[in-house]
């Protein structure tokens, strides 16, 4: 039989285990609730370099326009039909509603925040992230969903100046982790995720969980860990 002394020590993790699922649970809830997550960050709400002004804003899937979220598939369609290939049709779909959930959150980016199109509209979307706070096996994460730009500011610095914000509200958050999935074939992004920014192939990605059956699949899952227990769990050794 079992001793009292190890029956409170089960007790006991078991207490642990809860009140860590529980903590975890109101950090996202907390993450989450936040209107806007530039207000941390004044001096990225600004992007002047390279010839560039623009302006970006926060805004949330359950609250998008209807130009917004016409101007989101846009750039999509633009950026992502052609790697899709076959595929898009059924991908396009899911990112619709993806793109719409409660939970999605986002920073747009715009040439002038204050100027409007002459019937009123806002100034034309150059680009967007999309990201959400949620689990990776047990550990809170800001998971990148899209990182787009329109083509006449790429190359200049944004993107790179994006994922620094994105990094900087995961760490003011508490998240363990930044984690995004990149297309294969897309040799650019995984070029500036992995050498440019230092991110890695998770433990998550289909290629470490199973190798062979990894091969079949079309994309990567990365990510860059901020404290020991996500490096431990989420890094691929």
């Amino acid at each position: 039989m079992e001793s009292s002394t190890v029956r409170e020590r089960k007790k006991l993790t078991r207490r642990e285990i809860l009140e860590k699922k529980k903590a975890t649970e109101q950090l996202l809830k907390a993450a989450s609730a936040q209107i806007d997550h530039l207000a941390s960050f004044p001096s990225f709400r600004c992007f002047n370099r390279n010839g560039l002004c623009l302006c970006l804003e926060s805004g949330r899937g359950d609250k998008l326009s209807h130009c917004t979220k016409q101007c989101i598939q846009n750039l999509l369609k633009v950026n992502m039909e052609g790697r899709y290939g076959s595929e898009w049709a059924v991908e396009e779909k899911v990112k619709q509603r993806e793109m719409v959930a409660p939970e999605a959150r986002y920073v747009f980016v715009r040439r002038n925040a204050n100027e409007t199109m002459m019937d009123g509209a806002p100034t034309p979307l150059l680009g967007f992230l999309h990201y959400r706070f949620t689990l990776e096996e047990e550990i809170p994460v800001l998971y990148l969903y899209e990182l787009q730009l329109d083509s006449s500011v790429q190359g200049k610095g944004l993107g790179k100046f994006l994922m620094e914000l994105v990094e900087l509200i995961a760490q003011e958050n508490r998240m363990g982790a930044v984690v995004l999935t990149v297309q294969k074939s897309n040799s650019l992004a995984m070029k500036f995720y992995i050498s440019k920014l230092r991110y890695v192939v998770s433990s998550i990605s289909p290629s470490r969980v199973d190798p062979l059956a990894g091969v079949k699949r079309n994309y990567e899952i990365l990510c860059k860990t901020f404290d020991h227990e996500a490096k431990v769990i989420l890094e691929a050794c």
